[in-house]
């Protein structure tokens, strides 16, 4: 069975800058499934932040434009958020998914 598992969430300054990322346990897992970056915070609902197709396009939530980043490195099978100009705002528990398969989530806390 497909696992997903991310790491790199902690806690950052406002302005500061995370990278997070996740590794399909399928060495061939992002070729065939594009993969998101969801955000969830208590009290909200949950909101997808990036994509990144399996064509190569990617595309971002306008709350996030201009300061995060999804890129794939295929060969390790792990998809990364690199996440800059960090915001209050964007504390979140942030969880990636594709395929139907979900990661165990980290938790990323902007506050200075």
């Amino acid at each position: 069975q497909v696992q997903l598992v991310e790491s790199g969430g902690g806690l950052v300054q406002p302005g500061g800058s995370l990278r997070l990322s996740c590794t399909a346990s399928d060495p061939l897992f992002c070729m065939f499934h594009d993969a998101y970056w969801y955000r969830q915070t208590p009290g909200k609902q949950r909101e997808r932040v990036a994509v990144f197709s399996i064509r190569g396009n990617t595309n971002y939530a306008d709350s996030v434009k201009g300061r995060f980043t999804i890129t794939k490195d295929g060969a390790k099978s792990t998809v990364y958020l690199q996440m800059n100009n960090l915001k209050p705002d964007d504390t979140a528990v942030y969880y990636c998914n594709g395929g139907q398969m979900w990661g165990q989530g980290t938790q990323v806390t902007v506050s200075s």
